[in-house]
């Protein structure tokens, strides 16, 4: 696993590749020795074709992104055996370069929304030589059993494959960040795999590796598992099969590498299908199994696409772990999801994906990108936009654990913000209640501690005031100054002075957003 546990000044240069730094507990992304977050954009399943690429950038333009994510498809790279074919990746790599993009690459392999739709012809068509899952029937199912020897070969070869050109390509520019192994792994058709093999092994004892990392006494999956024992065998089957997988793309060229995760919605206790989400993929029930068990995986990221603001920050609160760094690389491109890369940065996460930008709008002689042209992305340009600017300097507040987001129409508590002596107080609409009855809530700040008594905040359609968390018993509260501006290459600049109107009653953020320093002091 790729994680260095060292200070910020003894950080890589820029020759290196990008790394997982983790300090007392939280974690930063670091590239070229400095601090990164992905705002990041993922293209449809099908864009990454040399002839389509050129129509996926004037969305990420648009939206100011700074990282776009895109498949490479098994069935593309060897659609006969041993023979590969790297022009789709050549293709992202050189035109995202062109466009000042990072990459995070999709292996779209055995296992695809839990499917096996991407891999080659030669490998769906022989269901003796490569067996499908098995289900509680009999029946095959549409997805690659785990337990497929000559499968995993096959993937760990591919993979292999992949990693040693992107070595021989990008080993020494980097523009490739990280590499999804997979994408939503598990079974939606069963429970597990049925097969005769598959059965023998779990009538038998849990791996004694498994017993020992989990801290569980020994025994079969059932005697361990109980009720569970289906689901945990799937899940340790898979995990099993993708670290074997990963493991051979590292020996070729070892860069962070992570699995997406389908997740469980709470609602689904079901032990058998039907169920909302595949079983053996990476879900909270199963992450302590997984970590035990894929070690050359990174990190473990939820997709998300299930409304609600309380729910995104229970399900990062399951992903954000001591051994768990936290990206989400898949969300919703509905508007209510513009808001979540704050929530994403104030749960020390390091990066947030919009899926399926280019879907969206198919344009391609739109220079420079409007809004016109794009305007279902037009809620992520505007928090692309204020988070773009200054993505390294809030990651690294992020990383120094002093970065907190308040978010409109979820619970109350989260609008009030403890920094030492300080409470930030956010409030939302057009009055302290919020917006009009049968508005979508909108608004959100994000306030970041730069010392004591001074802040860094951003966000729209919201307030912010301060008050002293312990004041004396003559002691008040007076803001000193607040500067309205940007960062421009690390540094800040004050384009004015905001007071007034603008500060006396809450310092307002309208609803477009600005990003402001404000100094706080007492009498």
């Amino acid at each position: 696993m790729i994680v260095c546990l060292v200070s910020l000044t003894a950080l890589s240069l820029a020759s290196e590749p990008p790394r997982l730094v983790q300090e007392q507990g939280r974690y930063g992304l670091f590239v070229e020795g400095r601090p990164y977050f992905i705002l990041g954009a993922q293209i449809h399943n099908s864009s990454a074709w040399p002839a389509v690429l050129p129509q996926v950038w004037p969305a990420l333009e648009f939206i100011h992104a700074n990282t776009v994510e895109a498949p490479v498809y098994w069935e593309q790279l060897e659609a006969e055996p041993g023979k590969f074919d790297f022009t789709n990746v050549d293709a992202i790599v050189q035109q995202a370069r062109e466009h000042k993009l990072h990459v995070i690459l999709l292996w779209f392999g055995t296992w695809k929304n839990a499917r096996c739709h991407y891999v080659p012809e030669w490998i769906k068509s022989d269901t003796n030589r490569y067996p499908r899952l098995t289900d509680a029937n009999g029946r095959l199912t549409d997805s690659l059993s785990p337990f497929g020897a000559e499968t995993l070969k096959a993937d760990q070869h591919a993979f292999a494959s992949l990693m040693h050109h992107l070595k021989q390509i990008d080993g020494d520019q980097h523009t490739v960040l990280m590499v999804q192994v997979e994408n939503e792994s598990g079974s939606l058709d069963s429970v597990r795999d049925f097969s005769q093999a598959a059965q023998k092994l779990y009538e038998s004892a849990v791996p004694e590796e498994l017993i020992r990392d989990l801290k569980l006494k020994p025994g079969t999956w059932e005697q361990v598992f109980g009720s569970a024992a289906a689901e945990k065998f799937q899940a340790y089957a898979v995990a099993h099969y993708i670290e074997q997988v990963a493991a051979a793309g590292k020996k070729e060229y070892p860069i962070l590498m992570y699995v997406n995760a389908w997740i469980r919605s709470p609602d689904d206790v079901e032990p058998d299908p039907p169920r909302s989400y595949p079983s053996g993929g990476a879900t909270d029930v199963v992450l302590d199994l997984w970590k035990a068990t894929a070690h050359s995986i990174d990190l473990i990221g939820p997709d998300m696409y299930g409304s609600g603001d309380d729910a995104y920050r229970r399900v990062m609160s399951a992903y954000r772990r001591p051994d768990n760094a936290l990206f989400v690389p898949e969300n919703n491109n509905e508007a209510i999801f513009a808001r979540y890369p704050f929530t994403v940065l104030g749960e020390g996460g390091i990066g947030f994906t919009v899926w399926g930008v280019d879907h969206v709008n198919t344009r391609t002689d739109v220079e420079p990108p409007t809004a016109a042209a794009f305007p279902e992305l037009v809620p992520f340009e505007r928090t692309f936009r204020l988070l773009g600017s200054m993505h390294e300097e809030l990651s690294r507040l992020t990383f120094e654990g002093k970065v907190k987001t308040a978010l409109e129409g979820e619970t109350p508590a989260n609008h009030v913000m403890e920094f030492g002596r300080w409470k930030a107080v956010a409030t939302f609409g057009r009055h302290e209640g919020g917006n009009r009855a049968g508005d979508q809530p909108t608004g959100v700040l994000m306030v970041a501690q730069l010392s004591e008594d001074e802040f860094l905040v951003t966000g729209f359609g919201a307030r912010i005031g301060f008050i002293l968390a312990h004041p004396g018993l003559k002691e008040r509260w007076q803001i000193m100054r607040v500067e309205e501006g940007a960062y421009e290459e690390g540094e800040w600049k004050a384009r004015r002075l905001l007071n007034g109107d603008e500060c006396d009653f809450g310092v307002d953020f309208g609803e477009a957003g600005r990003v402001l320093h404000i100094k706080l002091g007492t009498y």
